[in-house]
């Protein structure tokens, strides 16, 4: 069989198995955890149609730079050298906790086995340990993918880790999570012991974040056993899903159509020289394409 040709990936996307995405992430920041997500995105590259794929033997040694990240998040050179030389830190000492299957159990996991922070050249250099990888490895099933620069612009981890959990259920527009698996998910340890103080301070503001971002339309219903919440139902707007089908192979592929972008616009302190032009700071909708998803979207739109 043809080795198929890979090439770099203009819109670096994060792939990892389900398992993964469920993961308690310690006492991660959210920029620590933006780090281990450009770390991931790293991974994948792309063919000539630009469908993810990966290496047969992934590589355990990355690099990022202070400019890489910072130009992703939209991050001042000088906040983001202190990101990463703290991360360094962080991806070291942190372990994850990964549910088993079938189980109450957790695996817990180190990230990375050595990192180093490269002072004069303002990047950082990592090694993956071998118990992660298996989770990071492309599989047909039970994985997650999606464009690092979909979560960009959060900045809540828990806006970011709810819009995680999200995509595995964009089909569907609805996804059930109890608190405890909410509470591991969100990291938020033994803070918030009260429902009402880790609705307010995780869920709410989380489901706000992203609805600022998207037209998704987030919101959550309470699931009660008596009186006492025990889980969370949140409902949302799906993708809508194109299926197409290979009539020599009977293969059927499947496109989606993301959830579109909100424009925010850009304070005036953060435009630079080179972004002085009017086509180059004015914000460009997403296009949809014309005639019938033209119209198909805008249905969508008006609901």
């Amino acid at each position: 069989m043809k080795k198929k040709e890979l090439y770099e990936s203009k819109t670096p996307k994060v792939y990892k198995s389900t398992k993964l995405n469920h993961s308690n992430f310690g006492d991660f920041t959210h920029t620590d955890y933006q780090v281990y997500l450009m770390l991931l995105s790293k991974l994948g590259s792309v063919d000539k149609n630009g469908k993810y794929l990966q290496q047969e033997e992934l590589k355990r040694e990355h690099t990022l730079s202070a400019k890489e990240f910072g130009q992703m998040f939209k991050m001042a050179p000088q906040n983001s050298y202190v990101v990463l030389k703290k991360a360094v830190n962080k991806l070291l000492k942190t372990d994850i906790t990964v549910p088993e299957d079938g189980t109450t159990s957790y695996w817990r996991i180190n990230v990375c086995s050595q990192a180093k922070y490269v002072k004069d050249e303002g990047k950082i250099e990592i090694q993956f340990t071998d118990s992660i990888m298996p989770y990071l490895k492309q599989v047909k099933e039970r994985f997650m993918v999606y464009n690092l620069a979909d979560i960009s612009n959060f900045k809540s981890i828990y806006a970011t880790r709810l819009f995680e959990l999200l995509q595995e259920f964009k089909e569907t527009g609805w996804m059930i999570k109890s608190l405890d698996e909410l509470r591991h998910s969100f990291a938020v340890g033994d803070q918030y012991k009260l429902y009402g103080h880790f609705k307010s301070r995780t869920i709410v503001p989380a489901c706000e974040e992203i609805n600022k971002n998207y037209h998704m339309k987030v919101h959550f219903e309470e699931i009660k056993e008596g009186k006492s919440v025990t889980a969370i139902k949140f409902l949302f707007k799906p993708v809508i899903v194109l299926k197409s089908t290979n009539e020599s192979t009977g293969e059927t592929k499947k496109r989606f159509i993301k959830h579109e972008k909100k424009v925010i616009d850009i304070p005036s302190k953060t435009i630079t020289k080179s972004t002085s032009k009017k086509s180059k700071t004015m914000p460009k909708k997403i296009k949809n394409g014309g005639g019938f998803f033209s119209s198909f979207m805008n249905f969508f739109r008006k609901k």
